[in-house]
This record gives structure tokens, C-alpha cells and sequence, in this order.
């Protein structure tokens, strides 16, 4: 299968805007473990740990899961009503960081029509799509200040590149290893 270089500089911004961000729960994990002066392997180990579940390294799976649960444009609505009387959870919006719009989800999201460009329009885009617009302009959205975050649409983007769903947390993890190493870095 030939290179498409198109595909591998969205890849390599995906790992780049994954690399480090804040002191996320991994994060934080590395620095507790490491603290103890514990090696780098279970340094590692413990962020990994901390890294799984749909509300750090497996949220974009979530996502995608959501996505596929609601199906069609035509439900929405719907779920987002559910959302607003608490009996659904909007997985991909909110950040405990960012109050605004996650300045990350908004290269993913171009990186996802530049992805769709070779790949083929992803189904389930048009879903978030509308999720999106119609979130951005619900007043309990905004007053909650619930915006997409970077993992909105990433899911989207790795299942149109052919991943499947359960390498989601593994693609996350790889580069966040980088950002992991050096916080263990800095205590030794």
C-alpha cells in the first residue's frame, strides 16, 4: 500500500496535539509514581493505567460509540434533549482546561475534512456535525460552556483511516509517551 502524505501529516498532527497538554490524570499519574522514585517502567505503567476509560484516553471512543448510538441527523435533537435532562451523557464537549472552545478540536476538526478528502466521507461526521451546531447554539450548552474538545472528532478521523475502535487508546497513548518520559525526566 502506498504512502498517502496527506494521511501521515494528519496523523502526525493528531500525535503532536496529543503529545502533552496540561497535567492531565496520566500525567499526574507519572509524576505520583515517579515521585517515589519508582523506575520508568512503572512509572509508564501507572500513566497507562490512568490513561484507560472513556474520560481520559478512551474518550474518543466514547465518542465514536455515541455517535453510532445515536445513528442519523435526524435523532439529535432528541438526544440532546436526554443530555439536558441528565438521562445522556455529550461525550467530546467540555474540558476541565478550557471554558471556550478547545483550540485543539478546531485543527481536528480540519484535519478531518482534509482526511475525508482521501478517505471518503465519513458517516457519522454528518451526526457530529449537527450535534455540534445545534449544541453551539442551545443556551444550556453555552451557559455550561460545553464545547467540542479535542477528542470530538478525532474518533471520527482514526475510524476513516482504517483504525479499529479498540486501537483509539493505544493511538492516544503513543504519543502521550513523550510528554510522560519527560515528566519522569525531570525528577531524576
Amino acid at each position: 500500500m502506498a504512502k498517502n502524505t496527506k494521511i501521515v501529516r494528519a496523523l502526525e498532527t493528531l500525535f503532536i496535539l496529543h503529545a502533552e497538554h496540561e497535567l492531565n490524570c496520566s500525567t499526574a499519574a507519572i509524576r505520583h509514581m515517579t515521585s517515589s522514585l519508582a523506575d520508568v517502567y512503572t512509572s509508564l505503567s501507572g500513566a497507562v493505567t490512568a490513561l484507560y476509560g472513556p474520560r481520559h484516553g478512551g474518550a474518543n471512543e466514547a465518542v465514536l460509540k455515541m455517535l453510532k448510538e445515536i445513528g442519523t441527523v435526524d435523532k439529535v435533537p432528541e438526544f440532546l434533549q436526554q443530555v439536558k435532562r441528565k438521562e445522556r451523557v455529550l461525550m467530546g464537549f467540555g474540558h476541565r482546561v478550557y471554558k471556550n472552545y478547545d483550540p485543539r478540536a478546531a485543527i481536528v476538526k480540519q484535519i478531518a475534512d482534509e482526511v475525508f478528502q482521501i478517505t471518503g466521507r465519513e458517516e457519522l461526521i454528518e451526526v457530529a456535525m449537527a450535534i455540534e451546531k445545534e449544541a453551539l447554539s442551545d443556551e444550556y450548552f453555552i451557559t455550561r460552556k460545553l464545547y467540542p474538545n479535542v477528542d470530538f472528532y478525532s474518533g471520527v478521523i482514526y475510524k476513516a483511516m482504517g483504525f479499529p475502535t479498540e486501537y483509539f487508546t493505544i493511538l492516544f497513548a503513543l504519543p502521550r509517551f513523550t510528554g510522560w518520559i519527560s515528566h519522569w525526566n525531570e525528577f531524576i
